[in-house]
């Protein structure tokens, strides 16, 4: 059950992050509104404490953290950018899930 929540956590925090940067994105790239950097900057700080969240040490968090992260962004280009994913792209995300498996969930010596 705790991998299940880990990995809830990290993909809930992984969306807060990528929100948070593409609406910054929307408004200085695609010219929308410079409202959109006020959702911005709460979907950021809802990064940061979901992130904290965790019960093990930040920087394995961190690390353990990028794994998941790498899966998220690449369903978001496929699902909300519309770029099909290549063999190349599935496989790193399953690499990545891999590292995030083994740093989050491999028994921990005292």
């Amino acid at each position: 059950m705790f991998e299940l929540k880990t990995i809830a956590l990290f993909t809930i925090t992984a969306l807060a992050e990528i929100v948070g940067c593409y609406l910054p994105y929307l408004w200085l790239e695609q010219d929308k509104s410079i409202l959109l950097l006020i959702p911005a900057a709460l979907s950021l700080a809802l990064f940061a404490w979901l992130l904290s969240l965790h019960p093990t040490a930040a920087g394995r968090v961190n690390a353990a953290y990028g794994g998941v992260y790498i899966c998220v962004a690449l369903l978001w280009l496929w699902v909300v950018d519309g770029v099909k994913l290549t063999m190349w792209d599935i496989i790193g995300g399953l690499v990545a899930l891999l590292g995030m498996a083994i740093i989050m969930f491999a028994p921990k010596s005292a």
